[in-house]
């Protein structure tokens, strides 16, 4: 496992690289033996090319999705608010790729780099002699006549980099595509840690709605015993949020803000508050900020703030420092993800900003340099955001990406696909078309990295319509159960760079099958994840070789296909897995101990359990992590107790 480095022509100043933490892995300058990489400054920009296996499996390229193998596509990365089509467009665009044949590259851009996985090849300049046999076979179905065009050895990778006069490559080699990732990861400053609380239960209010109204919602859940650590507040609170002036409404819907706050905080609740960085004429930072914002306006003369600049940064961070210092614990950046193809409302890429970045460069860096800037504010909280855009280098932080748009399936392959590129997705649940619809949406969302429900448009909790509260309580106690697991998942993403959330390609390339499976993850390192979508009561589900579990039944499975049939969303535990499942709690504090019950699923003799401890809520808190065993009938921690033990056998 190593990473390579090699330089074409001259690159430029703002690429990912400049803003991302310092790498927590050795860098070698040049490529390994026997590896050639093109590379040529042509009037477009620079074109890379190099060969790549016949039969490769291409994954990466940010939050894809409706597309999973990329194998013989063109991917041309551009954030894009609404990115519906299999293009490469999307809300986190990166140039990161990696593949079954034991490498990855990186491409250090901001550019809308396009690249041509496997779907060109070379021009032939040998004999031609069995081009007569190539043509003997007449193809009668479109998907017959192009197959050949991406297939073959002699197919080659190219890349184009627009406008650059040179670009630094790196070269990722790895046994497996976890190893790459993994890398990537570590190259990018190592993965995020959230707070213990961000792991719960998140709803976003009703846009419209006052203090007393949310004040209302959140009575609501701890009366119906619904787990829930994080209340959203959306554009409402703000006098102007199109664009944002960050002044709560206090002559309309919130006169009394702070007092508001300190009794959600009482109730158990953070706070997050939505907004966006376009900032309107009437928001006390907006003079200070005009000398650090682009030429152009967006959003009812609101400034685009020039994030690169750490006076821009120290001048707009100043409004969130003092939200945080009332209680705020959380923000949802939103609107970071436009181009200036989509809706016409965002700043074009010919913008000029005063850094000297173009438009371009700034709407695939906007949210990484948005999320950046609320870190400075934070200080030493930790935090578990939302935003609406990121990119390369992006694994340290705390932010959960997130869309407009509501296709559960594609809300899935999002939640498969966003471990390659260092990313975090919600499959975020808004309403329900019917009650099953929801019920499945939730589902998927409980076994994600942030257990969402954003309510931003309805007058009541979506489940109230369909009287499935307790169907509701019961999807989020299994996420309370599931917290210890995931936030040891958490540690190892921070110490190792493996993503806690990722696709079953990732561990288990040497089974075929996994290559293209784009609607089952693993969640943590034991278990196994297979969303079904409204309409749904049975589905195909692929498990690796060995022995696994029904998490729900109990039920004994093989490694290969089986047909399930079930309410319930399909969740399978490796065997010789030590589970720890944490008795549910309305709330997470910081004085929380969970309850644990050790469920140990087949032969665990020989097995560990991982408990990861700290304070739970500080950046760069000490921590430690417990190992108990499947007999462990005390710990000493003041996080954890052993409760109980289980025994699933089949």
């Amino acid at each position: 496992m190593s990473i390579y480095k090699i330089r074409f022509g001259t690159p430029e100043e703002f690429v990912p690289t400049r803003f991302a933490p310092k790498p927590l892995c050795e860098v070698i300058d040049g490529l390994p033996a026997g590896i050639t990489i093109d590379g040529k400054m042509t009037r477009r920009g620079v074109c890379l090319t190099m060969p790549i296996d016949g039969d490769a499996g291409v994954y990466g390229f940010g939050l894809q999705l409706r597309g999973f193998q990329q194998r013989g596509k063109k991917k041309t990365i551009r954030s894009n608010a609404d990115p519906l089509s299999d293009s490469g467009d999307s809300h986190a665009p990166v140039p990161f790729f990696v593949t079954t044949s034991g490498w990855g590259l990186f491409v250090d851009t901001a550019r809308y780099v396009s690249f041509y996985n496997g779907k060109c090849k070379r021009r032939d300049t040998g004999a031609h002699a069995d081009a007569a046999a190539e043509r003997r076979e007449v193809a009668l179905t479109t998907e017959a006549l192009y197959a050949a065009v991406s297939a073959g050895a002699d197919t080659v990778m190219t890349i184009e980099i627009p406008f650059a006069p040179g670009v630094d490559v790196y070269y990722f080699t790895g046994k497996s595509i976890l190893d790459l990732v993994s890398q990537y990861n570590m190259f990018s400053g190592g993965g995020c840690m959230p707070p213990l609380w961000g792991l719960g239960g998140f709803y976003r209010c009703c846009g419209k709605f006052n203090e007393e109204q949310v004040l209302d919602i959140a009575r609501r859940f701890r009366e119906y015993d619904i787990p829930c650590d994080i209340l959203g507040l959306e554009p409402g609170w703000q006098t102007c949020a199109y664009s944002c002036s960050y002044l709560w409404d206090r002559e309309g819907r919130f006169p009394h803000p702070e007092e508001t706050v300190s009794s959600l905080v009482e109730m158990g609740f953070h706070v997050n508050l939505w907004e966006h960085a376009f900032t309107n004429p009437t928001a006390p930072v907006y003079e200070a900020l005009k000398p650090y914002a682009g030429s152009y306006e967006v959003f009812n003369r609101g400034l685009v703030p020039d994030f690169t600049l750490p006076e821009a940064q120290e001048i707009f961070a100043a409004h969130q420092k003092t939200l945080c210092d009332m209680g705020i614990t959380g923000f949802k950046l939103d609107e970071c993800d436009g181009s200036d193809y989509t809706g016409g409302w965002t700043f074009p890429d010919c913008e000029e900003f005063p850094s000297g970045m173009d438009g371009e460069q700034y709407h695939n860096l906007f949210g990484l340099l948005y999320a950046k800037t609320l870190l400075g504010a934070l200080g030493e909280r930790r935090t578990w955001s939302e935003v609406r855009n990121m990119g390369a280098l992006a694994a340290s932080y705390p932010f959960v990406l997130y869309s407009d748009l509501y296709a559960h399936k594609d809300f899935i392959r999002g939640t498969v696909n966003a471990g390659f590129s260092g990313l975090l997705w919600a499959p975020e649940v808004r309403e329900g078309k019917t009650a099953e619809d929801l019920i499945r949406r939730v589902q998927t969302v409980v076994f994600s990295v942030q257990a969402l429900v954003n309510a931003w448009y309805l007058d009541r909790m979506p489940w109230e319509e369909f009287d499935c509260i307790d169907e509701i309580r019961r999807l989020f106690r299994v996420r309370m159960q599931l917290i210890p697991y995931l936030y040891t998942a958490f540690f190892d993403y921070r110490a190792t760079g493996k993503p806690p959330v990722r696709a079953l390609v990732c561990d288990y390339q040497d089974e075929r099958e996994a290559w293209d499976c784009d609607d089952a993850y693993l969640f943590g390192d034991a278990m196994i994840v297979a969303p079904m979508v409204a309409g749904e009561r049975e589905r195909r589900v692929w498990l690796p070789h060995g022995v696994w579990y029904g998490f729900f039944d109990g039920k004994r499975y093989d490694g290969g296909w089986h047909t399930v049939v079930t309410d319930e969303i399909p969740v399978f535990v490796k065997e010789g897995t030590l589970l720890p499942l944490a008795e549910p709690v309305s709330h997470v504090t910081e004085d929380t101990q969970f309850a644990i019950t050790l469920r140990a699923y087949g032969d665990c003799s020989a097995s560990v359990c991982r408990l990861t401890e700290d304070d739970g809520v500080t950046v760069g808190a000490p921590m430690r992590v417990l190992e108990v065993c499947a007999d462990t009938e005390t710990v000493d921690s003041v996080r954890y107790r052993i409760a109980g033990h289980e025994h699933i056998t089949g």
